[in-house]
């Protein structure tokens, strides 16, 4: 993506107050435009680089702003996607003011993407929400159509910044889901100290419509949705 000018981005939407995408109540923007192909990916419209609308980093400085005082000492905003690192530039920019006006910044990523910008943008995010895949190298080039090796190298540029990291897993079944999938997972957490906490996101299928109203075939139409009871299970196994 052009980042010739990294005061304008290309922006698929905007969550006034989100719960779900880092601590306490955050504002969320999804970038558009993302390089994976994610067989459980909710958001297919968010692919495409020439989608969305350009919006600059001061009206979204000031948009975020407005719901500053709901943010609480926990809360701030998430960028996620799309894929943010396609857009390290713009979001370099972002983070910068927002931190200046003392909004915490948290990253939603793949990490697929490890360059100077993106070790910029890294500068001015206070967390990151890596969202690892699979387990294997195999399964992740299968489903995501990006490379394991780059998830570990962007995760070992984290623990070298000692940059706060929460791992995001969504749980497939009889994708992901096997008691030696969950052993390596969480032995990452042993391995890297800055991970902070790991969240296993139950696999869900409530983007269907959107698939079909795209013309496009959700590729785990057929695969069973995660059970909460299950990834309970797991969070007691692992504690």
């Amino acid at each position: 993506m052009n980042q010739c000018n990294k005061n304008i981005g290309r922006i698929h939407s905007f969550q006034s107050l989100g719960t779900v995408d880092g601590p306490g109540i955050r504002s969320v923007i999804f970038m558009q435009g993302c390089p994976l192909r994610c067989a459980c990916c909710h958001n297919p419209d968010t692919w495409d680089f020439a989608g969305g609308s350009e919006q600059s980093v001061d009206f979204l400085v000031d948009k975020v702003l407005r719901y500053k005082a709901y943010f609480g000492s926990d809360g701030g905003v998430t960028v996620s996607g799309g894929e943010p690192l396609m857009q390290a530039g713009f979001l370099a920019e972002l983070f910068n003011k927002l931190k200046q006006k003392g909004v915490h910044t948290a990253l939603d990523t793949s990490g697929c993407v490890l360059n100077e910008s993106v070790q910029e943008l890294l500068r001015y995010t206070d967390l990151v929400l890596l969202d690892f895949k699979y387990t294997n190298a195999e399964d992740y080039l299968k489903y995501t159509k990006m490379d394991m090796e780059k998830a570990l190298e962007f995760l070992n540029y984290l623990e070298k910044i000692n940059k706060p990291t929460w791992l995001r897993y969504v749980v497939i079944p009889n994708l992901n889901d096997s008691g030696e999938a969950f052993d390596k997972l969480f032995a990452l957490r042993d391995k890297f100290s800055c991970i902070e906490k790991i969240e296993l996101l139950p696999f869900r299928k409530l983007c269907l419509e959107k698939y079909d109203e795209m013309g496009i075939e959700f590729p785990l139409k057929y695969t069973s949705e995660a059970k909460r009871e299950f990834i309970d299970k797991i969070y007691k196994k692992y504690q």
